[in-house]
């Protein structure tokens, strides 16, 4: 199982994602988010096909399909981290944290 704790940013909202490998093709994912427009995406997402998720050569990918219909920011970072998610646990990546940002202006 891969776990994954998003921390989304400014809105402060905290997106935690489990996902189990259940066969090659299927990983079950479980989302809990205190955001409601990731809370509309979670329920959209319970079995992923982990190798269609990896690339995005065949056109646009369930997970971040959902997440242009549900999510309210652009840039928000859980439907990637998901993706993420996802990959670690069919054993399609390694787990490594992604991400940091700062504010080199002041």
């Amino acid at each position: 199982m891969a776990k994954a704790e998003i921390h989304s940013g400014i809105c402060s909202f905290i997106t935690t994602v489990k996902a189990t490998a259940i066969s090659r093709r299927e990983v079950q994912i479980s989302i809990e988010s205190g955001c409601p427009h990731i809370v509309e995406l979670a329920g959209t997402l319970t079995k992923i096909d982990p190798l269609k998720e990896v690339s995005c050569r065949g056109g646009i990918t369930s997970i971040l399909d959902s997440g242009l219909k549900h999510c309210a920011h652009a840039a928000c970072l859980v439907p990637v981290g998901i993706v993420k998610a996802v990959e670690v646990a069919a054993k399609l990546a390694l787990p490594r944290d992604a991400i940091q940002i700062s504010d080199e202006s002041q």
